[in-house]
């Protein structure tokens, strides 16, 4: 299982907690607002919006919260101008990382990333020196609950997925980031529910982590998760499942 998988994992196990759920909600509403602000405010002429709203809703974010970012983005209410960026970097072991984040503060933001990967062992890296080894994928999550693992496979697999996954108590569904929304839109035309779908960064190969340095690994990735302007943190790390049940008990 890849590096980004395996935390995903552990993100799922975490969850639910209020301090997450607002976390969660702060990333929605600047991506629904960068979103509407480069592609404009309508969801049907918007995938990005669409893709972001749908996961608003599917968090039970309120409508009026969800309304407000979008006539952020789109200049009909004030607000903060939101930058993307995305840094590069290397944690312990050698393990690679890509961190996406918005902020209305470049030089801040960066200081305090900068801040966090030498506390933690890490180190930012220059561009380019890191991306390469990662590829832009969609990734589906379907709840077991909703569907037979053999039916999923056949809605998915015609409509130009790459892979499906069972994981504890859903699949996960990897497709190309051109087949992404078909298959999306595949899976919802049968009715069937979709916990969470997004554009993400997966990496081509993998680094064996262990011991001392696989505890430091996860404590990087935790703390720039909960960074205000973080909205993603993807690395290439491989760490044993038995070593992750006790290093999260």
């Amino acid at each position: 299982m890849s590096g980004h998988n395996k935390w995903a994992k552990i993100k799922h196990k975490k969850a639910g907690t209020d301090a997450q759920r607002g976390k969660l909600f702060s990333r929605l509403i600047k991506e629904i607002t960068i979103a509407a602000r480069n592609g404009g405010g309508d969801p049907n002429g918007n995938p990005r919006l669409r893709l972001a709203i749908q996961t608003a809703k599917g968090a039970n974010m309120p409508a009026d919260n969800i309304k407000r970012a979008v006539q952020r983005g789109t200049g009909e209410l004030p607000g903060a101008v939101y930058e993307e960026l995305t840094y590069e970097g290397y944690g312990p072991a050698g393990v690679a990382l890509m961190v996406e984040l918005v902020t209305d503060n470049k030089n801040r933001t960066v200081a305090e990333i900068r801040h966090i990967l030498d506390r933690n062992n890490g180190k930012l890296a220059e561009a380019g020196s890191v991306a390469w080894m990662f590829q832009k994928k969609g990734s589906i999550e379907v709840p077991k609950s909703g569907i037979g693992e053999d039916d999923l496979l056949a809605i998915i697999l015609e409509a130009g997925a790459d892979d499906m996954r069972a994981e504890d108590d859903y699949y996960d569904i990897t497709t190309s980031a051109d087949a992404f929304e078909a298959v999306k839109k595949a899976i919802e035309d049968k009715g069937v529910t979709i916990s969470n779908a997004s554009l993400q960064l997966l990496p081509q190969n993998t680094v064996r982590v262990e011991g001392k340095e696989a505890e430091q690994v996860l404590k990087l990735m935790e703390a720039l998760e909960e960074h205000d302007d973080v909205q993603n943190v993807f690395a290439n790390f491989d760490i044993d499942d038995s070593v992750l049940a006790q290093l999260n008990q």
